[in-house]
């Protein structure tokens, strides 16, 4: 078995390799399939070379769902939402992701569109190593249902990722070829 460090090492490498600018608006194709009917739904900023979610979250505000963005408060906490919306400025995090306004709403997202450099088919994902969002996940499914959504390539699915007793299972991972439930 590989470990994390040399898989996240490839899968960085792979996702580069399969960025395309028009991935955005084929994701936002899909966006009636998502099993989202209300409430807040967070995503992210893309950087690097991640799956671009701006489309397909202007597509869910179009539905009437509220919008938020992560928050890094800091290295070993839970991410923390602030409500966002297309046009709210937004400021560069010392991680290189940009994030709301400090001065914007906090919100508890019902729903988490998720990056990632690598899912397997039981919907475990690799993501950077920090655990912010395996730290999130176990904190918000502690107070109630959440869903998480991870947004990639059709090319990062690989068939078996290294697991530990922390890492949270994702509900389903929407590509450019559409959404797979877990």
């Amino acid at each position: 078995m590989t470990d994390k460090a040399t898989l996240r090492k490839n899968a960085e490498q792979t996702r580069a390799a399969l960025a395309r600018p028009e991935h955005g608006a084929r994701l936002a194709a899909f966006a009636s399939e998502l099993p989202i009917s209300s409430g807040v739904v967070s995503g992210y900023c893309a950087c690097r070379s991640e799956a671009d979610p701006k489309a397909l979250m202007a597509a869910l505000a179009s539905r009437g769902l509220h919008l938020a963005l992560p928050v890094i408060v800091q290295k070993a906490a839970p991410l923390r939402f602030h409500r966002w919306q297309e046009g709210d400025e937004l400021v560069l995090h010392r991680f290189g992701v940009a994030e709301p306004l400090p001065t914007a709403d906090i919100v508890e997202p019902d729903v988490l569109l998720v990056p990632l450099l690598a899912f397997d088919d039981a919907g475990y994902r690799l993501g950077y190593g920090g655990g912010f969002y395996d730290r999130t996940l176990a904190a918000l499914r502690a107070k109630k249902p959440i869903t998480a959504i991870g947004i990639a390539y059709a090319g990062q699915r690989i068939d078996h990722l290294p697991r530990d007793a922390y890492d949270q299972r994702l509900d389903a991972v929407l590509t450019e070829e559409g959404l797979t439930r877990f």
